[in-house]
């Protein structure tokens, strides 16, 4: 859901692909690019060889597995069901969001899916009439109201439904790093939508610059800058914001976070979060965290999971410590 310094990193890359050129030359680094979930990727790997079907393949059944957009996939098929045996993917996703929701005290949880279609933000983006029924809604959503039992999964009221939306395209990169280092790719960028899984060294023999997108909104458009450029490797980086995915009803504008708490758009300090973690699919979940909870409750989450984050509020930028690898 999230593509919030991916104009700026674009730039970054060829410029990244320019120098490179002209001072080390790297001719095994290849780029990768389409369309996946509504939204575009971007992979840079050093091969020999083209992995590009392998590529677009290994998002395709991560896509099988964990889009609700898809009324074939398993997801959808486990949100009409009691209870029903998932895949390795599921059991992933399922388990590292059991891990965000408890560091976050229940401010990440995918079963909210009710209600993000309620607020205009499912399948078909159409605000439906449950969005005046949220405390209904409230008592079958909850993944503590959920069990995975071995490859079971089972859910204490049929009704209940989960949307991995928020954690998914981490999981993607992270799917689709793994198959390239199965295939002895050791330098790679991963790029979903905004979401980055990242390994090795760049294309000028250094650690991958990625610059982060300060995020102002006026009346009629969006100015994209820089707030930081970070240098990081083996590890994945995550952002999420609400200035661009909202809509108006009624004269209003609602964000596309959800408060599992209350069931309705949460509105807090901070405007964007980006995450640092050992995987993009717990960046990307933490950082949906981060929005929902507000600065000093995602500072506590960040703490508490040992992840780097840098939380911009409307009139200051908040690092978590001293680690964050800003070097702009």
């Amino acid at each position: 859901m999230k593509t919030y310094f991916l104009y700026i990193f674009n730039s970054l890359l060829t410029l990244c692909f320019l120098l490179s050129s002209s001072c080390n030359p790297s001719p095994t680094y290849q780029r990768e690019e389409g369309m996946i979930w509504n939204t575009v990727y971007h992979i840079t790997y050093e091969s020999d060889i083209q992995l590009g079907d392998s590529i677009l393949a290994t998002l395709e059944k991560v896509g099988k597995s964990l889009s609700v957009f898809d009324k074939s996939s398993l997801v959808s098929k486990v949100n009409e069901a009691d209870s029903m045996e998932v895949d390795n993917m599921f059991a992933d996703v399922y388990n590292a969001s059991l891990k965000i929701n408890k560091a976050s005290t229940g401010m990440f949880d995918p079963t909210i899916s009710p209600l993000i279609t309620a607020w205009g933000f499912g399948p078909g983006h159409t605000v439906s009439a449950d969005s005046t029924a949220v405390d209904s809604i409230l008592r079958f959503t909850g993944i503590s109201k959920t069990r995975l039992q071995g490859k079971t999964l089972i859910k204490n009221d049929r009704r209940i439904q989960f949307n991995f939306s928020a954690i998914a395209k981490g999981y993607g990169c992270d799917q689709v790093a793994e198959m390239l280092k199965r295939n002895g790719v050791k330098n790679y960028l991963v790029e979903i939508g905004g979401e980055l899984s990242i390994g090795g060294k760049s294309p000028r023999s250094d650690k991958w610059k990625i610059s982060i997108d300060r995020p102002i909104q006026t009346d009629s458009t969006e100015i994209h800058d820089s707030s930081a450029v970070i240098a990081v490797t083996d590890c994945g980086v995550a952002t999420s914001g609400n200035y661009r995915n909202f809509h108006k009803d009624g004269g209003k504008t609602f964000g596309h976070t959800i408060s599992p708490v209350t069931g309705y758009p949460v509105e807090t300090d901070v405007i964007s979060a980006t995450v640092i973690a050992p995987n993009c699919m717990l960046a990307d979940g933490a950082a949906t965290a981060c929005m929902a909870s507000g600065s000093r409750l995602a500072k506590e989450m960040l703490s508490r999971l040992g992840f780097e984050g840098m939380l911009i509020l409307s009139d200051s930028t908040i690092w978590t410590s001293a680690r964050f690898p800003q070097i702009e």
